[in-house]
């Protein structure tokens, strides 16, 4: 009981920021009830630890639920899996919003066998979810692949919910998702990230969520300063410690089979992460090495330029030849190697290939620029990428299937990476449709 009200008290005193009490209200035609309640919902795996021994869950009940539980057993054929189950005690706090209170639970599974299947499930009493499964990282270099998604923010429900069971109907077995933030569009609107959850549905569930902080994930002042992050964010996404103080479950590296990812948050402490940056990919000895953020170094939409990340973050990325930079914020869609800004002596040759994607419906028009070897405006899109031992496949898909950007990128570990440009299915022409964001999702 101790650390729930622990847990109250915090959140509490986060309520005194809270925004404008109309950006958390529910639509005035709302389609689903998400009060909680004794039965298990909004279930998310992500990783706060070693990937290939330790899987951290989260879930959500109302607060009659004062211990929860879950339970995990390796997998198995027969029906009689559950009986070798291990029980954990889960950690339990409150999280206060404008309409309810709710319980938050969060378990890490530890000791897991590397790159086994498992079946766990959460609950209490009478209540529990389903057995799900999932399989744990190995600890030598497999090929995998992992879904990257760019903000998703508007109309999750309805239209972004095609978008992530796209990508999975396409990638099944895909190691996890990275999302590029922005995943909502009002941080402490309870009825939004409801719709997050119901539009991922069993996916977050089943495979890990790897997200960094959007500037939608703040919460934003009278004036429109940010007071801090989204009250729902430490609830729900578990993430390594390893970052700068004060930024945890927001900058921190994850260790994948070989691959280093890591996430930076461009909303603050630019400069403080940079010097964390260089450290971290300077002191990485695995193969590949992939960092994500909300905020693009170079934009792909008119005056959108971030020239704190464009001066000190780029440098870093170029002088140790990142593999790719996976971003979000401009609504639009840019990929390219060709950044010349005159920021630094590397970029010329570092073979760093970044991208900008959107997931969701809320767009921005496009400003064509010389770095971008394939570009689109007005089009929702999903990544699936490749990962083998010496070189990675790239693709860029539309919610309809078609494959709009691809690319194979070849390991150079003494030099630039080589690009090749692979087919797709839509013809150039088709790029631009010269389409403004809908005036609802402003």
């Amino acid at each position: 009981m101790k650390n729930i009200l622990i847990g109250l008290l915090f959140f509490s005193s986060l309520y005194t920021l809270a925004q404008s009490p109309e950006k958390n209200r529910p639509p005035q035609h709302p389609q689903f009830n998400f009060q909680a309640s004794q039965r298990p919902d909004r279930i998310l795996l992500t990783w706060s630890d070693d990937p290939s021994s330790t899987q951290t869950v989260t879930w959500r009940t109302d607060t009659t639920v004062t211990i929860a539980y879950a339970e995990i057993s390796q997998a198995d054929p027969s029906p009689d899996f559950h009986k070798s189950a291990k029980r954990y005690q889960a950690e339990t706090s409150l999280l206060l919003n404008d309409f309810s209170l709710a319980a938050y639970h969060k378990v890490i599974f530890t000791g897991l066998k590397p790159d086994t299947q498992y079946t766990y499930r959460v609950g209490s009493g009478d209540y529990w979810s389903e057995w799900i499964q999932f399989r744990t990282a190995g600890t030598t270099f497999e090929p995998f692949s992992f879904i990257y998604l760019g903000d998703a923010q508007n109309k999750l429900y309805s239209h972004w919910s095609r978008a992530i069971r796209a990508a999975w109907r396409d990638a099944p077995k895909a190691s996890f998702f990275l999302h590029a933030g922005d995943l909502i569009n009002h941080s402490q609107n309870d009825y939004e990230w409801g719709e997050w959850f119901e539009a991922g549905g069993l996916l977050h569930r089943m495979i890990p969520t790897i997200t960094t902080p959007g500037n939608h994930e703040y919460i934003e002042g009278q004036e429109g300063q940010k007071l801090g992050i989204s009250p729902f964010w430490a609830q729900q996404f578990n993430f390594p410690k390893n970052g700068p103080e004060g930024l945890e479950d927001q900058c921190y590296y994850v260790d994948f089979q070989n691959t280093r990812i890591i996430s930076l948050n461009s909303n603050e402490d630019i400069d403080r992460q940079a010097v964390w940056l260089e450290k971290t990919i300077a002191t990485n000895t695995n193969r590949w090495t992939f960092v994500t953020f909300h905020h693009p170094v170079v934009s792909a939409a008119k005056g959108r330029v971030n020239e704190s990340v464009l001066q000190e973050w780029k440098p870093i990325l170029d002088k140790y030849r990142v593999d790719l930079v996976l971003q979000g914020h401009d609504h639009t869609y840019g990929r390219g190697q060709s950044l010349i800004t005159g920021t630094n002596k590397y970029e010329k040759n570092s073979g760093t290939v970044y991208v900008v994607s959107v997931s969701g419906t809320k767009m921005y028009p496009l400003t064509e620029q010389p770095w971008m070897s394939r570009a689109a405006e007005n089009t929702q899109l999903y990544q699936i990428i490749e990962v083998f031992h010496d070189h990675l496949i790239y693709r860029s898909l539309t919610t309809t299937g078609a494959v709009y950007d691809a690319f194979k990128l070849v390991k150079n570990p003494s030099g630039p990476n080589k690009i090749h440009e692979l087919a797709t299915d839509i013809q150039e022409e088709r790029r631009f449709t010269n389409t403004l964001m809908d005036p609802d999702d402003e």
